[in-house]
């Protein structure tokens, strides 16, 4: 299980990738930086994978937050502490559909690699190299989507205009929503966020970790 949950994670080292000779590249990861997310995407940590498995083994949600015990410990991760956390905006668009549909007209052109507009559902290889990456990100580090991703869904499509659009999106509730469908096996949530479950309960007082861990990167 510990093996599935640490490759649904997919960090951004943003000092090596806003130092690239590629344009295109930092400019998208500019993006990133700008709307906030940099906190989440580029968070690294040991793997503890005793602590990970027993986190989701025991996981639940009451009462709007994430609930579980590890090593015999209660741990309770609210919205607000899993914002604070990792630095992101609380304020903003709530609904992804919201995203101004100007900004989407112009990105259907914008993320083409052909410069012909695309359409809000399409494949990855339609886009720019520098967009299928984003993609990637959003789809492995933000959705945590199981399977292939060589299809751009509508979702992806509005996140990625939000990024780059500059538009304000209240990731921290965003992103934990996702957190909190991760824990309820009825919305079929793919598992991840390995890397910010074990920073979560790194902060907890007077942890005891296992020597059983593994690297990240």
């Amino acid at each position: 299980m510990a093996s599935s949950l640490i490759s649904n994670t997919n960090q951004v080292h943003f000092a090596s990738v806003l130092a690239m000779d590629n344009a295109e590249m930092v400019a998208m990861f500019e993006a990133l930086v700008a709307s906030g997310l940099n906190g989440f995407l580029g968070c690294m940590s040991d793997i503890f994978e005793t602590a990970l498995i027993e986190f989701y083994q025991n996981a639940s949600v009451r009462d709007g937050k994430v609930v579980s015990t590890v090593q015999g410990k209660l741990v309770e991760i609210s919205e607000e502490i899993f914002a604070r956390t990792f630095q992101l905006p609380e304020e903003g668009l709530i609904d992804i559909n919201e995203v101004p549909k100007d900004l989407i007209f112009d990105d259907r052109t914008e993320f083409s690699f052909t410069g012909e507009q695309l359409e809000t559902s399409c494949k990855k290889q339609e886009l720019k190299i520098e967009y299928r990456l984003l993609s990637d990100i959003v789809a492995k580090s933000i959705t945590v989507k199981a399977g292939s991703f060589d299809a751009v869904t509508h979702e992806r499509f509005l996140m990625m205009t939000a990024i780059f659009g500059g538009v304000s999106v209240n990731w921290g509730r965003f992103l934990f929503k996702i957190f909190k469908d991760m824990m309820t096996p009825e919305t079929r949530q793919a598992r991840g966020y390995a890397v910010h479950i074990c920073t979560l309960l790194k902060n907890i007082p007077n942890w005891s970790w296992e020597i059983s861990r593994s690297s990240l990167l």
